[in-house]
């Protein structure tokens, strides 16, 4: 049972959001130079419409605008790379809250093994379920792309593993079928890299698979009427509380 409403939680996270881009930015960048700079930007451009009639002072209005814009983005550059792992790491944790629904129950989905090189082809793998999965199909293999998939089907409200034996070795998958949002692993990984984008479970061991994936429906959240993907509201609820706090935290962007 949920302790405040999904679209509440979404709507808290995206306005601490934009505060803590705030902080980033008050800590990390050069705010005199920004605002030195952003001066000089509207100066050029108000250059230009005032001796709209002189080509060589447009001209060298326009070089000058030119690299005032390369000097603001290049102030810029240090407080975004120092918010961007952070920032990433979020929405894709997030994600798997917001942007994904339990498997309905009663309908059918596709789990999918991606086998690694060091796997034989001809190796058996053999699925297990809780009792509320049922399996329907075997493995259907895809050679070229070394992979293998089986169209499961939900028939009571579960949150359990499957389980994947594959060279005498299990590996298991997280599922979650029925109504309410929870925080979902579409797909488990083996590799460190792809842990960044998929950090929902630990690591799959090195039997030979390299992601196992179960295809989530799509959710969207409602908020004040209108329901759409939870990423526009995060970015435009962050981004208003972050143009209406700036003055407080004398930020300037």
């Amino acid at each position: 049972m949920n302790v405040i409403p999904q679209w509440l939680s979404l709507l808290l996270i995206s306005v601490a959001s934009g505060i803590g881009l705030l902080w980033v930015f008050q800590k990390t960048s050069d705010q005199a130079a920004i605002r030195r700079t952003k001066k000089k930007l509207q100066a050029h451009l108000l250059e230009i419409r005032l001796y709209a009639d002189d080509p060589a002072v447009i001209w060298q209005a326009q070089k000058n605008l030119l690299a005032a814009n390369a000097r603001y983005f290049a102030l810029m550059l240090r407080p975004a790379l120092v918010a961007t792992l952070p920032m990433v790491l979020l929405l894709v944790v997030m994600d798997g809250y917001y942007g994904k629904q339990p498997l309905p129950v009663g309908r059918p989905a596709v789990l999918t093994a991606q086998l690694g090189e060091d796997l034989d082809r001809a190796a058996a793998l053999q699925l297990e379920a809780p009792p509320q999965i049922q399996i329907e199909t075997p493995g259907v293999r895809a050679l070229g792309e070394r992979q293998v998939s089986w169209r499961i089907r939900p028939v009571g409200e579960v949150t359990g593993e499957l389980r994947l034996i594959a060279g005498g070795v299990t590996v298991t998958k997280s599922v979650a079928a029925g109504d309410g949002p929870r925080l979902l692993s579409g797909r488990r990984v083996r590799s460190l890299p792809a842990l960044l984008l998929h950090p929902g479970e630990k690591p799959l061991p090195a039997a030979g698979i390299e992601w196992v994936e179960v295809e989530y429906p799509s959710a969207g959240v409602r908020m004040f009427g209108l329901e759409t993907h939870w990423l526009v509201w995060f970015i435009v609820i962050s981004m208003a509380a972050a143009f209406l706090l700036k003055g407080k935290f004398r930020v300037t962007v």
